[in-house]
């Protein structure tokens, strides 16, 4: 529960899923790839799901050099995203693929789930097949971050999270490099890759 009561005042700015995957090839060197699902339920831009994937995440470029792309199925509440939250996030924050990513339409986003062993989403769309699967799933836990944690600053961030062990990310059959690593967020142990559900960011 908020310190500021049960029902904090302020702005929904949008409400949703938002797992990720920061992988790495060892744990004290650098995120070669940077993954951000989303599907949002409530937002200034409706509905929508997609993917943020950076699969070069030092290039400010797209493709065909690299594959750093936004797909989904509504491009402006994606543009409100990447332009509002995800350039914030610590894994993305100054990125250069960040800057030269493409968007890309999606017309079909599905799920398949048997928590706690694994939880997979499925986009196709404009020339594409992307399948995240995150493997070896902890516990749930919730996460309420004040604004002065949050990664905007400007909202308070609610979410239950689930941490991953072992992901797997592919692009039209390819397997992208990296795995999970270990972390520390929100004051536990956590890791790179991980589930976030009933995420709601709350302009106060």
């Amino acid at each position: 529960m908020s310190e500021r009561g049960p029902f904090p005042a302020g702005t929904v700015d949008w409400s949703g899923e938002n797992p990720g995957m920061y992988l790495k090839e060892t744990e004290d060197g650098p995120f070669v790839t940077l993954i951000s699902f989303f599907r949002v339920v409530a937002s200034p831009h409706g509905r929508g799901e997609g993917v943020v994937l950076l699969e070069a995440p030092d290039a400010e470029q797209s493709t065909p050099q690299a594959m750093n792309i936004c797909a989904s199925n509504n491009e402006p509440l994606a543009h409100y995203l990447a332009e509002n939250f995800f350039r914030h996030f610590g894994s993305f924050k100054d990125r250069p693929g960040l800057k030269g990513m493409e968007y890309k339409a999606v017309q079909n986003v599905s799920t398949t789930s048997d928590l706690p062993r694994t939880y997979i989403e499925d986009l196709h769309g404009d020339g594409l097949h992307i399948r995240l699967a995150w493997n070896d799933l902890s516990a749930p836990f919730m996460v309420d971050l004040a604004p002065e944690q949050s990664p905007t600053g400007a909202h308070e961030m609610f979410s239950l999270f689930c941490d991953c062990g072992r992901a797997q990310a592919t692009l039209n059959g390819k397997p992208l490099p990296g795995r999970s690593f270990p972390r520390d967020f929100a004051g536990r142990k956590s890791t790179t890759a991980f589930l976030a559900f009933s995420e709601t960011w709350l302009r106060v």
